[in-house]
């Protein structure tokens, strides 16, 4: 089946969901491993060692489909947006001339928004980031929201206050350029043709499957893991250490946290990521949005995805 072949496939939306469960059903309807691979688009699936607390996928789960833009930094490197854009492209180009389908998968929204779409990425000043940082840390986000707001209102009002590197950043390419930062957020126009599929999960039931996965986490070695990665110098990394589950991790290893304070808060703060996701995502009228099931219900999730891909 070569449904799709002309576009790229992106399975997106929110945590715990079942995107990956989908994207490999979808990869076996659509040819298998000689037909289609996979790029991820969730930015802590970037990291080396992060499996546990991302839900990554082990290679023996793959089902034998090539998975792309998994395991690339080390925790301490800064993910960035940019160059994961010129990465994942790159991918999907070496996919599309092996004569296979790219299908993207991930819940990161600006990484999905940045291959798919018109975006361009303003320059950065160290010196003016540096200073804006010092005064978040200073003074808090806030302050810094409440400029933004003044210098750039759309902006301020797509963007959560407490999101430091979000704010800062828009204030560091308003100073550098002297341009809106609204004025490069991305647009609904797609640079690379795509049809976008999202699992519809109701609320109450990926709240209890989100609590659920938490406590897998816990009890999977997530502990071990977050060891291993501060030996490796999580605390040092600026994106990986902000990843939902290792800082909580990290309170328990600390002697801050129970492990059943952890999995409440593990599960509290990916809750909270789940809802900033499904915004995100709800604002974008091309995505399809698929009933989700287990068991016979899968099933009828993957005809429903592949009746969009033929449509």
């Amino acid at each position: 089946m070569r449904a799709g072949q002309e576009r790229v496939v992106a399975v997106v939306g929110m945590t715990a969901t079942g995107k990956s469960a989908l994207a490999l059903d979808l990869a076996e309807a659509l040819g298998g491993p000689d037909a289609v691979e996979v790029v991820n688009a969730d930015a802590m699936q970037l990291y080396r060692g992060m499996d546990i607390g991302t839900a990554k996928l082990a290679q023996h789960e793959r089902r034998g489909i090539a998975h792309h833009q998994l395991d690339v930094l080390d925790v301490t490197e800064d993910a960035s947006v940019a160059a994961y854009q010129r990465e994942a492209r790159a991918e999907l180009e070496a996919i599309r001339s092996r004569g296979r389908l790219p299908v993207l998968v991930g819940g990161s929204g600006l990484y999905v928004r940045a291959v798919l779409d018109r975006l361009e990425f303003p320059g950065t000043d160290p010196d003016v980031r540096a200073e804006l940082e010092q005064r978040a840390e200073r003074h808090g986000t806030h302050p810094l929201h409440d400029e933004l707001a003044s210098r750039d209102p759309d902006a301020a009002a797509r963007i959560d206050p407490r999101n430091v590197r979000r704010v800062v950043r828009a204030l560091e390419v308003i100073t550098v350029t002297g341009r809106p930062f609204s004025a490069s957020m991305p647009e609904h126009t797609y640079a690379i043709p795509a049809v976008q599929l999202a699992l519809d999960v109701p609320r109450e039931q990926l709240d209890a499957r989100i609590a659920a996965r938490a406590a897998q986490m816990l009890e999977g070695g997530l502990l071990e893991e977050t060891e291993r990665l501060l030996a490796a110098g999580l605390e040092h990394g600026a994106t990986a250490s902000r990843a939902v589950g290792y800082a909580q991790a990290r309170d328990v290893l600390a002697g801050r946290l129970s492990t059943e304070q952890a999995v409440e808060a593990i599960a509290r703060a990916t809750r909270q990521l789940a809802r900033r996701q499904e915004k995100w995502f709800r604002r974008d009228p091309r995505v399809h949005w698929l009933p989700a099931g287990d068991g016979v219900e899968r099933v009828d999730t993957l005809d429903a995805a592949v009746r969009t891909l033929r449509a």
